[in-house]
């Protein structure tokens, strides 16, 4: 199995598909591969149909438990015997850390929470391929908001979303970090450069991946509306010029 079957179509699904399932159709002499969404439907309609669909849903169950591995509040626990979600914002995430406890935390939450999602990804990806990584990294950051170890009070998703990307889609991620760079240091609203970043990722995704999937297009709308809809609060806030800016004393 090459390097690139095992990234595009995971070694289970790969396994499963076995001789059952085409890699592709010949039109004129010429080998035309199927995008993952065919060969996935191709297999379901198996008698191992149900085990590829099993082994999907494992990728969410393991990485929503995963994601659930909520960093900021651990380590405001572990370190400073406080919860982070008590303080600033409430939320539970490395820009409220930065705030609460200091750059050096936010940094280590960040770092912390990027590996959830590369943990996530990259073993949803060895198992069930490209439709196993995206599965993977929606449900990380599911589970990073909506921690269940924590009554699912966690944070915004934001840097889940971002590291997922990296693994995901290197391309579209440095795209989308020269603009969130932009923003923020135009505007000094890291709220405003994670809201547009959403908005734009599905179109990027979109332009940059050549099997435009049914199953990867769905994630990346799904990730964008939920980092979005977290960020609801900021929206009103920077529509009421009541939003803190970097380097600026928290608004009571």
């Amino acid at each position: 199995m090459s390097f690139y079957e095992l990234r595009k179509f995971g070694y289970l699904f790969t396994r499963l598909c076995g001789d059952s399932v085409p890699y592709g159709v010949m039109i004129e002499d010429t080998l035309v591969p199927f995008n993952y969404d065919n060969r996935f439907i191709a297999l379901l309609e198996t008698e191992k149909g149900w085990i590829a669909g099993l082994a999907l849903l494992l990728c969410a169950v393991v990485s929503y438990l995963i994601g659930s591995l909520n960093f900021a509040v651990i380590l405001s626990r572990v370190f400073h015997h406080d919860d982070i979600r008590k303080h600033g914002s409430g939320n539970a995430g490395a820009t409220n850390m930065v705030r609460t406890y200091g750059r050096v935390w936010g940094v280590l939450t960040f770092v912390c929470d990027g590996l959830k999602a590369v943990v996530s990804v990259l073993g949803s990806m060895l198992l069930m391929g490209e439709g196993g990584a995206y599965i993977g990294a929606l449900f990380a950051i599911l589970g990073h908001i909506f921690p269940v170890y924590y009554k699912f009070q966690g944070g915004k998703g934001v840097a889940v979303a971002s590291i997922a990307i990296l693994c995901l889609n290197p391309l579209v991620f440095v795209i989308l970090a020269v603009l969130f760079v932009v923003i923020v240091y135009v505007s000094r609203y890291i709220s405003l450069g994670s809201v547009i970043c959403a908005f734009f990722y599905p179109m990027l995704l979109n332009a940059f991946n050549t099997d435009k999937g049914f199953i990867s297009t769905t994630v990346s709308v799904l990730v964008a509306v939920i980092v979005i809809v977290m960020h609801r609060s900021n929206i009103k806030r920077m529509m009421n010029r009541t939003e803190n800016k970097i380097g600026q004393k928290e608004k009571k």
